[in-house]
């Protein structure tokens, strides 16, 4: 399912909690900028990949970066930052993403040899038997992935990218275990400031390490990060509008990029057989990951309409306006978890034997299993599907472009 929407509310969050209210805009012509907003998703981000690759080939690999706002969640905070970091050279920061992900290994990610799975299974294990007074950190250990962005992403070329005008923003969303809020962690050029709403906040800091962690860890799978005086786990929880922060940083475009595919349909399967844990979790997941954003663009398509409907000069009424905005939405073709179903045994062996208990290894408990699944056949797999989705609508892709 794709939407498409040509006028909308900048500088505002993509929907009020309660009533959706207009903000005053600056009459002054301005740059026009084009956001792109990257969903969590664990391994499934891989698709994003296939996306910016389709972007960068249609519009003839360029080396000015198209989006000067930048926005990611879980592992799309670590695509949307690469982009960030590489920003004077777009075609560059497409290449390095498809460098990682086109090679990718569980192992680069979390430990999966067995004495790491064991340990990690055992602490959960005596805390859910009362054994260990201790709180189990994670279920997996994913040093690895922190040594990998240690030494691949220099993050003080953001700053030299905002400055040299290649960026204007990036920002990454995690959630706070004690406060409960979102928090969008951004760095920006002159002229961006925070933003608070109801239970999500914006907070200007100089981009490290530790928000990109905090902001991809899995609930219970990944250990959660302490930043500043809070531990922070994956923004995807919470995270009620999770296009706001890029209308926040002053996009007027935005194309966002899920990491599930949203269908219409609703008739109802029939099963006799009970879910199994696998199933249940993946169902968790996918309401972490997918649903709110599916409801964010169901609200922002609706306050779109209703401005339709307001006359142009109501509109200007006391010298303010709302300025139209596009938003275009890509999403997979095709339902990840059966595309997993078919590399399931490519997982290692201890990590399979993690979550056969589950019903994790069947097709029916796929859908958990996607999360983890790491694996370069995987990743290749939704990277070329990602490309292809977004070939299939390079009209929309370039007259998204059209006036930036």
């Amino acid at each position: 399912m794709s939407h498409r929407t040509d006028a909308g509310m900048t500088g505002a969050g993509s929907g009020a909690e309660t009533q959706p209210t207009a903000q005053v805009t600056d009459l002054r012509p301005r740059r026009a900028r084009a956001g792109l907003v990257l969903t969590g998703g664990g391994a499934r981000a891989a698709y994003q990949v296939g996306v910016v690759k389709a972007v960068r080939d249609i519009l003839g690999s360029p080396q000015k970066n198209p989006f000067p706002i930048l926005c990611g969640t879980s592992a799309g905070a670590i695509n949307a930052t690469t982009l960030a970091v590489y920003a004077d050279n777009f075609t560059r920061g497409v290449g390095n993403l498809l460098e990682v992900w086109e090679n990718m290994h569980v192992d680069h990610v979390y430990r999966a040899d067995t004495a790491s799975i064991v340990r990690g299974g055992a602490r959960w294990l005596s805390a859910l038997m009362l054994m260990s007074r201790k709180n189990p950190v994670s279920l997996l250990d994913n040093t690895p992935l922190q040594e990998m962005l240690r030494s691949t992403l220099p993050f003080d070329r953001i700053q030299d990218n905002i400055d040299c005008g290649a960026l204007y923003a990036v920002s990454v969303t995690a959630s706070g275990y004690t406060s409960g809020q979102s928090v969008s962690f951004f760095q920006g050029g002159s002229g961006t400031e925070g933003w608070e709403r109801n239970q999500r906040i914006g907070a200007a800091v100089t981009l490290k390490l530790e928000y990109l962690l905090a902001s991809a860890a899995l609930p219970f799978i990944f250990p959660a990060v302490k930043v500043h005086r809070e531990y922070f786990g994956d923004g995807s929880m919470r995270q009620i509008a999770p296009i706001s922060p890029a209308l926040h940083l002053g996009a007027d475009r935005v194309l966002v990029v899920g990491t599930g595919r949203q269908t219409l349909d609703t008739a109802r399967a029939r099963s006799n057989v009970y879910p199994s844990l696998a199933q249940i979790a993946g169902h968790a997941l996918n309401s972490i990951f997918l649903d709110t954003l599916a409801v964010d663009l169901e609200r922002l398509e609706r306050i779109n309409r209703t401005v339709s409907l307001i006359p142009s000069d109501r509109l200007a009424d006391g010298g303010t306006t709302l300025k139209p905005i596009k938003v275009l939405f890509i999403s997979p073709s095709q339902p990840i978890e059966r595309i997993a179903a078919r590399f399931l045994h490519e997982l290692p062996r201890p990590v399979r034997f993690l979550l056969r208990p589950t019903g994790a290894m069947n097709r029916s408990g796929s859908n958990l299993a996607s999360y983890l699944l790491f694996e370069q056949s995987f990743c290749r797999a939704l990277v070329d599907l990602g490309y292809q989705d977004t070939v299939a609508r390079e009209h929309e892709v370039r007259e998204f472009f059209v006036d930036t």
